[in-house]
């Protein structure tokens, strides 16, 4: 029996934490949003629809790019303070490719690396023990 792949991500609309789970060590990778707050402020000059269109489109290379990461896993957990785990959660359940992967998603405050760590280690150990 191999053993299965398990990740954990917090997210926000900006950022995610990648925090792959093995029995050894907790590693974490981080992925921004290419969509800084210069790129609003000068978006909004311009006009606040071309703003919501590159904001969009931003929002989809981020999620594209946490889908890419998310493919090679067996179990995932989105966890985080905003809904941008929820959004992403919908965008990968509407996705064939995504549907032999475990995927749950827990609403958490913002936390320390540390706290994210015992968060993710707790919820697969308790995966383990059902």
């Amino acid at each position: 029996m191999h053993d299965k792949k398990q990740l954990g991500i917090w997210m926000d609309h900006s950022s995610a934490h990648i925090i792959e789970y093995s029995d050894s060590s907790l590693e974490t990778e981080t992925i921004e949003t290419n969509f800084t707050h210069q790129d609003k402020e000068s978006s909004l000059r311009k006009s606040e629809n071309l703003m919501h269109n590159k904001e969009q489109q931003q929002q989809g290379d981020y999620y594209k790019k946490l889908g890419e990461v998310i493919k090679s896993f067996d179990e995932v957990l989105l966890f985080g303070p905003t809904d941008a785990k929820t959004e992403l959660y919908n965008l990968l359940t509407a996705d064939p490719h995504f549907s032999k992967i475990k995927i749950e998603v827990k609403q958490t405050d913002k936390m320390t690396e540390n706290q994210e760590h015992a968060f993710v280690r707790e919820h697969f150990k308790a995966q383990h023990n059902m």
